[in-house]
């Protein structure tokens, strides 16, 4: 049976959840540190002095580094423009932080799907400054099984062009939209098919539909290729009879085929 609908919708949800939360853990993580340089400090052994500096200019590096990440990050979104040579270092600043931002996140009270909404809505962004002026046209359509109607005999996650259009789930219509862009859309029933796909595929680019966890999961762990992320609604629960704002994965699609002009 399906359960409680669950719908936290792309407009209630900002960036700046996941940028604040960001920020809090990376001033958290020098405050550990500076604790700690304090505690050891005290002792006067030459040994502890030694290690002591060798470590603090280890870690002061690694904050310098983690600080231009984030400052980056935040004035790519503010400004919408990409900051080319910083890419990987804001990349690498935000999957360090990102756990604790997490962390901070539920500490303070924050439900965990907001805080995963609003870093997918981070990385749209940065990925769409990325790509602008870049026409890709080899671009895939990810989609959860959770989208078919819960009872259809047709399997189309062997095969998408099974669906018999009946209209009672939106995959007919992401066909449609496939095919008027010349896009290859795929129903896979879990990140480590979704990865091997990717895999024997090799599109440019990738529309992806899921739930907020395996939105967060996937955007992770594909590196090297630019994803969109569309949160998918959830009227009847988590995994059951899902729905998908069509119009979002549409202008995703034309957002890569067109260099960013939509």
């Amino acid at each position: 049976m399906c359960s409680v609908p669950v719908n936290i919708g792309n407009n209630a949800i900002r960036k700046r959840i996941f940028i604040g939360l960001l920020t809090i853990s990376f001033f958290l993580l020098g405050g550990i540190f500076l604790l700690a340089w304090w505690v050891v400090s005290r002792r006067g052994i030459l040994i502890n002095k030694i290690v002591l500096t060798v470590v603090t200019a280890g870690v002061i590096s690694i904050l310098i580094l983690l600080g231009i990440g984030v400052l980056a990050l935040v004035w790519s979104l503010w400004r919408t423009k990409t900051v080319q040579p910083l890419q990987n270092l804001m990349a690498g600043a935000t999957d360090f932080l990102f756990p604790i931002a997490l962390a901070v996140g539920r500490w303070v009270g924050l439900d965990e799907e907001r805080i995963k909404n609003s870093f997918i809505q981070v990385s749209n962004q940065l990925v769409k400054t990325r790509v602008y002026g870049h026409n890709i046209k080899r671009v895939m359509i990810l989609a959860p099984h959770c989208l078919q109607w819960k009872y259809c005999p047709h399997k189309i996650t062997i095969d998408v062009n099974n669906c018999r259009d009946c209209g009672r789930c939106p995959v007919a219509d992401l066909l449609r939209i496939a095919a008027r862009h010349q896009a290859e859309l795929l129903v896979v029933t879990g990140g480590t098919f979704a990865r091997k796909v990717i895999r024997e595929k090799r599109p440019e680019a990738i529309v992806a539909i899921a739930c907020e966890r395996d939105l967060t999961s996937g955007i992770q762990d594909i590196s090297g290729l630019p994803v969109i992320g569309v949160v998918n609604e959830r009227p009847e629960g988590p995994c059951c009879n899902t729905r998908v704002n069509l119009h979002k994965v549409e202008e995703a699609i034309q957002y890569f085929q067109k260099g960013g002009m939509t």
